[in-house]
């Protein structure tokens, strides 16, 4: 009876082993998702934090070339308007001698 007594004891000790080790086991695996969701975490803000800088130089991009754009605008129309009233004081100055060989040929005779 001694010897059963022992075995009972020796089975007892293994299961209560065999529980230590799945538990230690379960640690484990909740540890290492707690990482995983800890680096997740990580990754989802740099990736947040790299999309907001990205972002930022884009933003940044269209309104220095939208100022340049209004500038280039601005530039144009003011050569234009100098190059119509340079072609109105041209064609003003011009125009009588324009007139003056238009008649001539009109009123000349041909034989």
């Amino acid at each position: 009876m001694a010897s059963s007594s022992r075995g009972q004891g020796g089975i007892q000790q293994l299961l209560a082993a065999e529980q230590e080790a799945q538990q230690i086991v379960n640690a484990a695996k909740n540890e290492k998702l707690a990482r995983l969701k800890q680096a997740k975490d990580e990754a989802e803000k740099e990736i947040a934090e790299h999309r907001a800088q990205l972002e930022y130089q884009f933003q940044k991009k269209v309104s220095e070339s939208s100022g340049d754009s209004g500038a280039n605008v601005k530039r144009l129309e003011q050569e234009t308007e100098s190059k119509i009233h340079h072609l109105k004081s041209e064609s003003s100055r011009i125009s009588g001698d324009v007139v003056s060989m238009l008649l001539s040929y009109v009123t000349t005779v041909k034989n």
